[in-house]
């Protein structure tokens, strides 16, 4: 950790060490983007360009007491990777699930989030439920998305209800079904993922629920 807090200390303000140090990072950098985009990404994409000014962005913002620069960089990469597919107008609700699952077979996450999986899979073992199953059961089609986002909204605004689902273990799919008028088959389709998502929304999780942002957006 300290080598990287020396090496990002020097490169910032020198243009010609910072470089060549995004010369020598170019294929952490497009891996990044990649595994952001879910397609082989190359230095002539539009996608290359966003991912450079996250890598750049993370020189400028590193924070050593967070774990490995390149962990942090990777994460900044992928959030504004994100954030540009949504200006664009493509969906980023199929990345957050399945990058997070995909993220906790990754070890070389920062301090934080490890702490924040193993917290989660502690809660979701109270359910019977693992990560695959966020994963496996997150929404495909945009109409269920929609549908998921109004369930999960209905959700963390009733506090009640949030405790009486940790207490019982179970989504009230009636409760659900009567008061936001939607298909019994999609709730009940979608009630493993609904209840993680619901766990990480109105848990501790500041770098879980970045992959549910699209949740609380309008």
């Amino acid at each position: 950790m300290a080598d990287w807090e020396k090496t990002i200390w020097e490169i910032r303000g020198d243009q010609r060490k910072l470089e060549d140090f995004i010369r020598v990072h170019e294929a952490f950098i497009l891996k990044s983007a990649s595994k952001a985009s879910r397609r082989f990404v190359t230095k002539a994409d539009d996608e290359w360009s966003i991912a450079l000014l996250g890598f750049t962005e993370a020189i400028e913002k590193y924070d050593p007491t967070k774990g490995s620069f390149l962990s942090y960089a990777g994460m900044i990469i992928r959030s504004r990777l994100i954030d540009w597919f949504r200006t664009n107008g493509r969906q980023a609700a199929d990345v957050h699930t399945e990058d997070m699952y995909n993220d906790v077979q990754d070890t070389g996450y920062n301090d934080d989030l490890r702490l924040e999986i193993h917290a989660l899979g502690e809660a979701l073992r109270e359910y019977g439920l693992s990560f695959s199953d966020i994963a496996k059961n997150s929404p495909k089609a945009e109409k269920t998305k929609k549908a998921c986002k109004q369930i999960l909204l209905y959700l963390i605004k009733d506090r009640d209800l949030t405790i009486e689902i940790r207490r019982t273990g179970s989504l009230p799919i009636k409760n659900i079904e009567e008061n936001l008028n939607l298909p019994r088959k999609t709730i009940e389709r979608h009630r493993k993922y609904i209840i993680a998502a619901m766990e990480i929304l109105t848990g501790d999780y500041p770098y879980l629920s970045e992959y549910l942002r699209y949740v609380k957006e309008e």
